[in-house]
């Protein structure tokens, strides 16, 4: 091998484990999942974090909580869009999530789904619903199968529960199936 070749081999072996070493760090965030090679979704990355998930091939990040959380990176915009992804916030209530919240959350992952995206909030609780809602509906995900992931993550209050129900029902769906455990959320105890 003349060393001009060996030299490219040399690189693209760097380049691959560079983003090797970059997934097993996205693997690090706090409840980080990966539902489908375009959809992850994770509590609050730092900032170093999202160097790793831009090296790792993702190329949006959503953000489903306030910017006034405590743990919440102050400029997270600017350090997703100097990465070179797309970034998105949409500032969803913990004890109020809307209707509207998930349909602009679903609007921008129907208009480009093959964009690797991170969906995230502050622990992966917003983001794991919002992801087993747009799984369901959308991607034809198994309610059992997406429950299942998102029991991983949290068992919905009753505040959460509603707002399940609430989109389900929208998009023509029930929350019952053989194997969905809502707990006492589902009886109103």
């Amino acid at each position: 091998m003349n060393s001009k070749r060996h030299g490219h081999v040399f690189g693209l072996l760097l380049v691959i484990a560079s983003v090797k070493l970059a997934a097993a760090e996205v693997q690090e965030i706090d409840n980080y999942r990966q539902y489908s090679p375009n959809l992850s979704s994770s509590g609050q990355p730092t900032a170093q974090q999202l160097k790793s998930v831009s090296e790792a091939g993702f190329k949006r990040v959503i953000y489903l909580a306030f910017t006034d959380n405590k743990s919440a990176i102050e400029v997270e915009d600017r350090v997703v869009k100097s990465l070179g992804m797309d970034y998105l916030h949409i500032p969803v209530d913990f004890e109020q999530p809307t209707l509207d919240d998930f349909e602009d959350f679903a609007a921008v992952l129907r208009r480009d789904k093959n964009i690797r995206t991170l969906l995230h909030c502050q622990v992966n609780l917003r983001a794991s619903t919002f992801s087993f809602l747009y799984r369901v509906i959308y991607d034809d995900v198994p309610m059992a199968v997406a429950k299942n992931d998102l029991d991983g993550i949290w068992q919905p209050d009753k505040v959460w529960y509603r707002f399940i129900v609430d989109v389900l029902t929208k998009h023509g769906l029930s929350p019952e199936c053989d194997g969905c455990d809502w707990g006492s959320n589902a009886f109103g105890d």
